[in-house]
């Protein structure tokens, strides 16, 4: 399955660490109805930057789990390989 990592630039002000854990339990109650998996997530605080890593059958499947779980949406979706 294609592998993406999601950027959400712009986080609601006043944000914390504790609602991106928030709104990432929201994706994994949501994520099993497209399809997706969300593997893991970065947070950077000092730049209010979000980074997500997700199994997805496309970039529009990831994007209506955000969407329908929390309502904030990536700015930037890519897809992925990793690499070893």
């Amino acid at each position: 399955m294609p592998l993406f990592m999601d950027v959400h630039e712009n986080l609601p002000e006043g944000a914390t660490a504790t609602d991106v854990a928030g709104a990432h339990q929201a994706d994994l109650a949501k994520q099993e109805a497209y399809g997706v998996k969300y593997i893991k997530y970065w947070l950077d605080e000092k730049q209010g930057k979000v980074f997500c890593l997700v199994e997805a059958p496309d970039a529009d499947a990831a994007v209506r789990v955000h969407r329908e779980a929390h309502g904030l949406v990536a700015d930037r979706i890519f897809e992925v390989v990793e690499k070893s």
